[in-house]
């Protein structure tokens, strides 16, 4: 595998009026992980990126981290920040940020 970690981060705009990660943050939270991750040696090993929608809209925003495909909801810079920190370079899963009301649909 190429990456320890894949991290897409929704950055999706919708018509205006309507909840959407793009309009909460998603842009600045693609940075701020960015950051974080070269801030700690992890550039080329942990790869973010923003995304489409992932239906997770009134969670928003949100992002899902591969390979476990983990849903983390109502993101900011400082939740981004634990995440990093605990699942990502700790590897244990940020239970109270993960997104639980959510069906997929197959």
């Amino acid at each position: 595998m190429r990456y320890i970690h894949h991290i897409f981060i929704c950055t999706n705009q919708k018509a205006e009026g309507k909840q959407c990660c793009g309009e909460e943050r998603g842009m600045d939270l693609v940075k701020e992980c960015r950051r974080l991750l070269s801030e700690k040696g992890l550039k080329g090993e942990v790869r973010v990126q923003k995304s489409g929608c992932l239906d997770a809209c009134e969670f928003g925003p949100a992002c899902v981290v591969y390979p476990e495909g983990v849903y983390y909801q109502n993101l900011d810079p400082q939740k981004m920040a634990e995440i990093v920190e605990k699942h990502i370079v700790g590897g244990h899963v940020v239970q109270e940020y993960v997104l639980t009301d959510f069906e997929r649909k197959i």
